[in-house]
């Protein structure tokens, strides 16, 4: 017998827990959803949903079930009408204490609220239907029940949304569509349903649209009946795979429809006239599917896949069971480079998601992490396959360095959590995914997939895939039972079960991993430097774990250390110990003074190098710290220049290769200089190593602006790179067929544009350069669009801009008194924004370019702040991406000018767009960059800013969670967690509490 899989107790306490407090007296087995009627002009749907239960116990009185927003009509069990109460707190938070204003106290009623409505805490929902007396001896009898709710839906604020655009003609002509989206756990916002994911069922789904429209939802579609009018159509969708419901989407258009000519069974929809960019934007996407089935050895888990692409979505990507919706804005022709990875990776891991997160969902919140960190880790090896092993670390060390950045400034991201009433300090509570801020919940996903990489490490990936190929394979037995059953339970993904898997595919205890990296939270900093002691030939290195800071832990474990010798690289694993900071690492060469010999890297390669520059005596040429970001971490390491510049110039490596361009901005020497101008030169390097080596050389430059001789950094590669052999150089026509050199002829002149003379201005020399690029710019003979490149340009030309002299003076700002430069810029950004409104760019990138120079000018005192040009463009009917650059903006000049009504308006603006990502970008972007802070003397900080903003998150937010996490991040950024200081003083009262015996004072 194979030995059981360890758990600790903590997982056990809390398994046992759960089941002993909370059973579900019902098991949902079947549901149908039936929209009969769909009114776009009145925005509003009418249906009934009929649930199949199976009772699990012979006292059922009450029936609960989830739905917000909708009226309900009628409700019958097994056709009898049953009475029923509507209870929803999440409509006002706190109603309990109305005229508090402070956010600790919030933050309990919000999480009190939400879990006393979600099904997996508790026999909960907003609905609570009494039985009729006529079925009790049905439930005594243990036969099923059928709960039939009759609905109707009227403009709703969340959870669906209707497309309706104001223009002349039919719904079809203009382009009218509806879609269903949320976050975790919404499906309550559209239809009534159980509305968790631990409780999974098979579906039948029947919508009534008219003749015009075609309805994409989950499942087969099984058949499409003509009303007898033929003015309708009835589509019939049939779900055999059990799916919890929010998992469950709709989207109803005039679609144009694409079946994927390389595999049948997937479709693909987009809006009117926009064919074209379809079949471009999804060839590829029949890869994605073989490289994921070949992965798993596993078959996609449903019979078909479809892929929407609709206007004004809530996010770019929202995968559900056989159904991804994707924004209208990913979709690119040939002709647009930027964008191509940017949606094939939006496509990737969403088709990831399809595997975990849909087939295979979460059991409850604490288990988020299993199927996001797997379907992230799937996300990993596809886009090391697709675009190459440097491009996936690259992406490793990114989010990992977000990761710790979220962790050391904001607070720990603990994946599952183990106590019930700790708010870890923070001002949210984490115990549920309706009050997380959406900063912790993105910080989740990316911790998740981290963590399945360390687990890699331990067992293996070989052995992690057959782990996760033996979930679906257990999972897909279980979907294929046709009669209720308990085995659906496995088709769910628990911590617990996550463990029992790996265990018994690798035989490997991974329980301490899982406790010190998802139970807990922080990460791992380190402060390292090392001497080499020449009579022992070693490396004495000293390493010491920084545990005082926010957001850091104590490691005890396995650390690799890379030393980079004479002959060759070496790996030394040592042992983190609480009392041990020394460590002794043996080198394996001796010192080669004067002998020449090639040096081997960590990659089989040879290469000659000069070795005048490193100290004779030692034989190391470069040291990192675990180089391959096994754990999240924090490295200060200490070494001299010329081992970074070693490093930079040989490390094979793009995260050393990163790290050495970042070490090197401290030493601002000629050495360095000539270091990164050699990467920048170097096609063999990666591409973003490259542009990152054009922005640190420009920080060098500048640090350097002293002793700097020649003409500027950069200007002579620029020169050679891109411009004609002609005097003064003319850039060439535009040829973007080398990705490598189109990123590095983008980065260039933004990198230019941030040098700096002694006057603290860039050099006249860079900013005529500049112009003369804008000038000369010709695309008529290149296949690709310029729009990137000419944004990047207006950006460079943004960059340039300094701080006006008028600004420590009276002087009215004028066009006779602005430099000549500037006057300059000022009519290059007008043109550019002029010819943007005749003639278009892909997604008006330049125009986004344009609004933000415009506000430096502004901010730099070289044009007046008019606030009206950004609200025009913040206000609806232009793009989306314009729309959140005007918003930036906006906020930019509120807080400049500390104007209230502005404040106002944008705060109004947030509350009453009908376009969710645009309210939650101005609550984001006043995050960003908030218009004061905590106990700022501000004109902003006043009473009329509370109240709004208070009542927004308490009363007007409460059909999107993430709008309302994101307005208690603002509210917490602005105030604070205790009461807001520019309030009156509150009236004191004393709650005595009789049961507990003690008192307190009631602010």
């Amino acid at each position: 017998l194979a030995p059981k899989p360890l758990v600790t107790s903590q997982q056990g306490d809390r398994k046992d827990k759960k089941s002993s407090s909370f059973q579900r007296p019902y098991k949902l087995s079947h549901q149908l959803l039936c929209i009969t009627s769909i009114n776009f002009q009145r925005r509003a749907l009418m249906g009934y949903v009929e649930l199949m239960l199976q009772p699990k116990k012979s006292d059922i009185r009450v029936i609960k079930v989830n739905s917000k927003q909708s009226r309900i009509h009628r409700v019958c069990v097994n056709n009898h009408e049953a009475t029923f109460q509507y209870q929803d707190p999440s409509l006002d938070l706190a109603q309990r204490d109305p005229k508090s204003r402070n956010i600790d106290v919030l933050s309990t009623c919000h999480l009190t609220a939400v879990e006393s409505v979600d099904p997996d805490t508790g026999y909960h929902g907003e609905i609570t239907i009494r039985v009729p007396q006529e079925v009790s001896k049905t439930i005594k009898e243990q036969k099923p029940l059928c709960v039939s709710m009759d609905f109707t839906l009227e403009n709703p604020k969340g959870g669906i949304h209707f497309v309706v655009p104001d223009a002349e003609g039919s719904l079809k002509e203009r382009a009218a569509h509806l879609f269903t989206f949320g976050l975790e756990n919404c499906a309550r916002l559209w239809f009534p349903c159980v509305d968790t994911y631990s409780e999974p069922c098979t579906w039948k789904l029947e919508f009534t649209v008219e003749d015009s429209m075609t309805a994409v939802s989950c499942g087969d579609l099984v058949e499409t009946v003509y009303t007898p009018d033929r003015k309708r159509k009835t589509f019939h969708y049939v779900l055999s795979i059990p799916t919890a419901a929010p998992n469950i989407c709709l989207a109803v258009g005039p679609f144009e429809i694409l079946v994927d000519p390389n595999m049948h069974e997937v479709t693909h929809f987009c809006l009117p006239q926009l064919m074209p960019l379809l079949e471009h934007t999804t060839e590829t996407c029949h890869k994605v599917f073989e490289f994921f089935e070949e992965v798993l050895s596993f078959r996609f888990p449903y019979s078909c896949y479809k892929q929407v692409f609709v206007d004004e979505a809530y996010q770019d990507t929202l995968p559900y069971a056989s159904v991804s919706v994707f924004s209208v804005n990913l979709l690119f022709s040939k002709i647009v480079l930027d964008q191509t990875p940017i949606t094939r990776k939006h496509m990737a891991r969403a088709l990831s998601e399809q595997f975990f997160g849909c087939f295979m969902a979460r059991e409850s919140w604490n288990d988020y992490w299993v199927p996001a960190g797997i379907a992230g880790y799937l996300y990993g090896l596809w886009l090391r396959s697709t675009f190459g092993n440097s491009e996936y670390r690259d992406w490793i060390a990114s989010e990992t360095q977000q990761l710790c950045q979220y962790e050391t400034t904001v607070g720990p991201v603990v994946l599952h959590n183990t106590g019930k009433d700790s708010f870890l300090g923070r001002h949210f509570p984490h115990q549920h995914p309706h009050t997380v801020s959406p900063a912790y919940y993105k910080m989740m996903r990316c911790k998740s997939h981290l963590v399945m990489r360390q687990i890699e490490n331990r067992i293996g990936p070989q052995l992690l895939l057959q782990a996760f190929n033996k979930l679906l394979s257990l999972a897909n037995t279980s979907a294929q039972q046709k009669v209720i059953s308990s085995t659906w339970s496995t088709m769910l993904l628990s911590t617990a079960g996550f463990l029992k898997s790996t265990y018994s595919v690798s035989g490997k205890d991974i329980s301490n991993l899982i406790d010190q990296w998802v139970h807990k939270g922080g990460i791992v900093r380190f402060n390292s430097k090392f001497v080499f002691n020449r009579k022992r030939n070693t490396v004495e290195l000293d390493i010491k774990p920084d545990i005082i800071n926010k957001g850091t832990q104590k490691y005890v474990g396995p650390l690799t250390v890379r030393v980079q010798e004479l002959d060759g690289s070496f790996n030394h694993t040592i042992q983190i110990e609480e009392n041990t900071t020394k460590h002794d690492l043996p080198c394996h060469s001796k010192s080669r003074r004067n002998k020449r010999k090639k040096i081997p890297l960590l990659n089989g390669e040879e290469v000659d190098m000069d070795l005048s520059f490193m100290d004779p005596d030692s034989p190391v040429l470069w040291i990192r710290i675990d180089p391959d970001v096994n754990i999240p971490r924090l490295v200060n390491f200490e070494q001299p220049d010329y081992m970074w510049q070693y490093q930079l110039r040989y490390e094979r490596d793009v995260i050393g290769q990163s790290e050495a361009i970042g070490a090197l901005e401290a030493f601002s020497t000629p050495a360095t200089r000539n270091a990164l101008t050699d990467i920048i030169e170097n096609e063999h390097y990666y591409y973003k190593v490259r542009m990152q080596a054009c922005k640190s050389l420009a920080n060098t430059a500048n640090a350097m602006v002293n002793t700097w001789t020649g003409p500027p950094a950069m200007l002579n590669l620029f020169t050679r790179f891109f411009c004609c052999d002609t005097s003064p150089p003319i850039v060439r026509m535009n040829n973007f067929s080398n990705f490598q050199q189109y990123f590095l002829q983008k980065q260039l002149p933004v990198a230019m544009s941030m040098l700096r003379n002694t006057h603290g201005v860039c050099p006249k020399e860079i900013l005529h350069y500049l112009f003369g690029l804008i000038k000369f710019n010709d695309n008529s003979k290149n296949k690709y669009s310029d729009n990137y490149y000419r944004s990047a340009l207006v950006d460079a030309l943004n960059n340039t801009i300094t701080p006006a002299v008028t600004l420590q003076s009276d002087q009215k700002v004028t066009a006779d008194s602005m430099p000549m430069d500037i006057h300059t810029i000022v009519d290059e950004v007008t043109r550019f924004l002029n010819l943007e409104k005749h003639l278009p760019s892909y997604r008006y990138t330049i125009t986004i370019s344009c609004l933000r120079a415009i506000r430096n000018l502004q901010r730099n005192g070289h044009l007046p702040s008019d606030i009206e040009l950004f609200k025009s463009y913040a206000a609806p009917g232009f793009f989306r991406d314009v729309r959140l650059a005007a918003v930036g903006c906006l906020v930019d000049v509120i807080k400049a000018n500390k104007n209230v009504d502005e404040l106002h308006w944008l705060l109004d603006l947030a509350r009453e767009d009908r376009v969710a990502e645009i309210k939650y970008g101005i609550i984001r972007a006043l995050v960003r960059n908030p218009p004061f802070q905590k106990g700022d003397k501000s004109l902003l900080n006043n009473a009329e800013i509370v109240e709004k903003l208070w009542s927004y998150i308490n009363h007007e937010t409460f059909y999107d969670p993430r709008l309302r996490c994101e307005a208690i991040d603002l509210y917490f950024k602005l105030f604070g967690k205790g009461r807001p200081q520019c309030l009156p003083a509150p009236q004191f009262g004393v709650v005595v509490n009789l049961k507990e015996k003690r008192t307190q004072i009631n602010p």
